[in-house]
Protein backbone atom coordinates (compact mmCIF):
# COMPACT_ATOMS: atom_id res chain seq x y z
CA UNK A 1 0.00 0.00 0.00
CA UNK A 2 1.13 3.28 -0.78
CA UNK A 3 1.61 6.69 1.19
CA UNK A 4 -0.28 8.31 -0.78
CA UNK A 5 -2.81 6.75 -3.42
CA UNK A 6 -1.96 7.99 -7.33
CA UNK A 7 -5.88 9.87 -7.13
CA UNK A 8 -5.12 11.67 -4.07
CA UNK A 9 -2.06 13.00 -5.62
CA UNK A 10 -3.11 13.95 -8.52
CA UNK A 11 -6.53 15.99 -6.46
CA UNK A 12 -4.26 17.61 -4.89
CA UNK A 13 -2.51 19.18 -7.72
CA UNK A 14 -5.21 20.09 -9.19
CA UNK A 15 -6.96 21.59 -6.26
CA UNK A 16 -3.74 23.35 -5.79
CA UNK A 17 -3.40 24.80 -9.47
CA UNK A 18 -7.11 26.14 -9.26
CA UNK A 19 -6.42 28.10 -5.77
CA UNK A 20 -3.03 29.76 -7.53
CA UNK A 21 -5.45 30.41 -10.67
CA UNK A 22 -7.81 31.98 -8.90
CA UNK A 23 -5.42 33.86 -6.23
CA UNK A 24 -3.84 35.48 -9.17
CA UNK A 25 -7.33 37.68 -9.79
CA UNK A 26 -7.60 38.99 -6.59
CA UNK A 27 -5.74 42.21 -5.63
CA UNK A 28 -4.61 41.38 -2.19
CA UNK A 29 -2.88 38.24 -3.03
CA UNK A 30 -0.19 40.43 -4.88
CA UNK A 31 2.37 40.16 -2.11
CA UNK A 32 5.64 41.52 -3.41
CA UNK A 33 8.76 38.98 -3.27
CA UNK A 34 12.22 39.57 -2.21
CA UNK A 35 13.88 37.16 -4.90
CA UNK A 36 17.48 36.63 -2.97
CA UNK A 37 14.50 35.14 -0.03
CA UNK A 38 13.29 32.79 -2.75
CA UNK A 39 16.49 31.95 -4.29
CA UNK A 40 17.75 30.70 -0.27
CA UNK A 41 14.79 29.07 0.40
CA UNK A 42 15.39 26.89 -2.87
CA UNK A 43 18.61 25.55 -1.85
CA UNK A 44 17.13 24.97 1.20
CA UNK A 45 14.65 22.58 0.35
CA UNK A 46 16.96 20.98 -2.28
CA UNK A 47 20.08 20.99 0.42
CA UNK A 48 17.26 18.79 2.90
CA UNK A 49 15.61 16.67 0.43
CA UNK A 50 18.69 15.59 -1.47
CA UNK A 51 20.20 14.97 2.03
CA UNK A 52 17.27 12.29 2.66
CA UNK A 53 17.47 10.34 -0.87
CA UNK A 54 20.94 10.39 -0.26
CA UNK A 55 20.76 8.88 2.86
CA UNK A 56 17.84 6.72 1.20
CA UNK A 57 20.10 5.63 -1.18
CA UNK A 58 23.39 4.68 1.31
CA UNK A 59 20.78 2.55 3.43
CA UNK A 60 19.93 0.79 0.40
CA UNK A 61 23.89 -0.12 -0.40
CA UNK A 62 22.98 2.15 -4.13
CA UNK A 63 25.93 4.61 -4.45
CA UNK A 64 24.86 6.61 -7.64
CA UNK A 65 29.07 8.47 -7.77
CA UNK A 66 30.89 5.08 -8.94
CA UNK A 67 32.85 6.74 -11.77
CA UNK A 68 31.69 4.40 -14.28
CA UNK A 69 33.49 1.56 -12.31
CA UNK A 70 30.72 -1.32 -13.33
CA UNK A 71 30.68 -4.07 -11.16
CA UNK A 72 31.52 -7.52 -13.66
CA UNK A 73 30.34 -10.71 -12.92
CA UNK A 74 32.24 -14.38 -13.86
CA UNK A 75 30.28 -16.88 -15.70
CA UNK A 76 30.88 -16.93 -19.79
CA UNK A 77 26.75 -17.13 -20.41
CA UNK A 78 26.04 -13.73 -20.24
CA UNK A 79 23.02 -12.44 -22.32
CA UNK A 80 22.04 -12.59 -26.03
CA UNK A 81 24.51 -13.65 -28.37
CA UNK A 82 27.50 -12.66 -29.98
CA UNK A 83 27.33 -8.81 -31.71
CA UNK A 84 28.31 -8.51 -35.07
CA UNK A 85 31.25 -6.26 -33.48
CA UNK A 86 32.75 -9.11 -31.51
CA UNK A 87 32.96 -11.54 -34.26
Amino acid sequence: MRRLPEFKAWWAAVRATALAFCLTFVPAADVPVFWPILVLYFCVLAAITLKRQVKHMLRHRYVPWDLGRKTRYGGGGGGGGARKSDK
